[in-house]
């Protein structure tokens, strides 16, 4: 199969790069952003592009692009499974492979904050625009935003999250804000994942770009995650984050906030792709049981 993937890709890429956007412009798009569940199911891939590539208690589990490309197949094509967030390089691997017919496409926009780097939280748009998504007839677009309050570099992060959620909204396009509050402990960014950090990340989320019309919001799970719900009224999606040993535990806290009414559905990522028993099929089924 790898061999397969690469000759395939490099087929097109070392000899017809023009094709890419033929293929983007003649695929069957998806009729709506909704899975037959009636919820999204969107299969996550962009953290390469922030170098960041751990999975569980593998550190490099996402550089082996082939072997990304290849589980991203299996998992897109496993019922259920409606789309793929990914940055431009991914999602033009996924074309050449004919995997995306009929599938939701989110282009991930900001992968400028480098993991580990002195400048993450300055998150810079260094990947797909609004104008590229439409362009590519693609659904929209995704932004992390992490909030710093002791770091002035949050200023521009929410200045450019705003003009991002803007420019998508004035395509009709899909907003996905993935919002946290962050600090650096011993000099790298960490995520407050407490109830009262997410109701004031989810709040101020909220209110970016001229309208909220097409905004979702992409958060994790985490205690009483009903009260921070209560912060907004926008649709949600919940993250996979971490690999976890305990699979289990993991599917049903997914079950537990699906049954919340504002939750619209799952976009996973690590969680799926790299599961402890490297059954990417099993694993995906699982959670597109839960939909």
């Amino acid at each position: 199969m790898r061999e397969e993937i690469s000759r395939r890709i490099l087929a097109v890429r070392s000899q017809e790069p023009e094709r890419i956007a033929r293929l983007a412009a003649t695929r069957r798009r998806a009729d709506t952003l909704f899975g037959p569940h009636g919820r999204m199911m969107i299969i996550a891939a962009d953290h390469p592009a922030r170098g960041s590539f751990r999975a569980g208690n593998r550190d490099q589990a996402m550089a082996d692009r082939l072997d990304l490309l290849d589980r991203l197949c299996t998992a897109l094509a496993r019922p259920g499974v409606n789309g793929v967030l990914a940055t431009p390089d991914i999602v033009e691997d996924l074309l050449i492979l004919g995997a995306l017919d009929g599938k939701v496409v989110i282009g991930s926009m900001n992968r400028g904050g480098i993991a580990g780097a002195s400048f993450e939280i300055d998150d810079r748009f260094t990947a797909y625009t609004a104008e590229a998504i439409a362009a590519a007839g693609f659904d929209g677009g995704k932004m992390l935003l992490r909030i710093d309050p002791d770091d002035p570099a949050t200023a521009r992060a929410l200045e450019s999250c705003g003009r991002a959620v803007t420019e998508l909204a004035e395509r009709r396009l899909l907003a996905m804000v993935e919002p946290f509050i962050a600090h650096r402990v011993d000099g790298r960014v960490r995520n407050e994942l407490t109830p009262d950090a997410m109701v004031r990340a989810v709040a101020i989320a909220s209110g970016l770009g001229v309208t909220s019309a097409y905004t979702w919001l992409k958060i994790p799970i985490v205690p009483d995650l009903e009260r921070v719900l209560a912060a907004t009224t926008l649709p949600t999606l919940i993250l996979g984050g971490e690999v976890s040993d305990d699979h289990d535990a993991m599917f049903t806290r997914w079950a537990k906030a699906l049954a919340l009414p504002t939750v619209r559905g799952l976009v996973i990522g690590r969680a799926l792709l790299y599961p402890p028993d490297d059954d990417v099929a099993a694993a995906v089924d699982t959670a597109v049981s839960l939909l």
